[in-house]
């Protein structure tokens, strides 16, 4: 019989977007003069912000120690003939993982956008991207299973994390970044893994 925690694996992807959705609406809901559409997510969390521990916690933090499991367990999943490409990919998606959750260690301090923290916070989330969309592109190369998700979600991630339209407002381009890695972890959690080799059986549902 499975336990509780083997269980619920699955879905830490989704539990980790989950989390960051509704501390995203809740706590934005609650800071007046918010906007989804031009603020960046870490607004919430900065120095002087009301609440703004418990939104580190919940919407970046958690989520991001979530993603974490998530991207072990399809470390641990992946076929014996999985290749190196595979097995890296998997490591700088966790990579990924942990420079989203050190995100909510390092708040940002909008009285001053060069100390220290703030730095530290960017340097975060230039780290989050730049381990995931190798990382997925790499993963998509090795698993078969993740080829079509993988390669859409590093696109989306790299366009809109980078090369954003500028008819698109700021915290509407982060949203849509951060929406597709989320996406990533979700159905990575729910696919079985197969190695991208002739042969390899076509892709099912866990």
């Amino acid at each position: 019989m499975k336990s509780l925690y083997a269980r619920f694996t699955p879905y830490f992807g989704s539990l980790a977007a989950l989390s960051f959705a509704l501390a995203v609406v809740g706590f934005g809901a609650s800071l007046s003069g918010y906007s989804h559409a031009r603020h960046p997510v870490s607004l919430l969390g900065a120095i002087g912000v009301p609440h703004a521990q418990a939104f580190n916690l919940l919407g970046f933090l958690l989520p991001g120690l979530l993603a974490v499991l998530a991207g072990l367990q399809l470390r641990r999943r992946m076929p014996a003939a999985a290749g190196w490409s595979a097995r890296i990919g998997a490591q700088l998606i966790v990579l990924s993982a942990l420079a989203f959750a050190a995100q909510g260690l390092l708040p940002l301090d909008p009285s001053d956008l060069y100390a220290p923290g703030a730095r530290l916070h960017a340097t975060a989330w230039m780290l989050w991207w730049i381990a995931f969309v190798p990382g997925a592109f790499v993963l998509a190369y090795g698993l078969r299973s993740l080829a079509l998700v993988s390669v859409v979600a590093a696109a989306i991630v790299l366009g809109f994390g980078l090369f954003a339209p500028d008819a698109l407002a700021p915290g509407t381009v982060q949203r849509i970044a951060f929406g597709a890695w989320f996406a990533w972890f979700a159905v990575a959690g729910i696919t079985r893994t197969a190695i991208s080799a002739p042969g390899s059986l076509p892709t099912t549902r866990t």
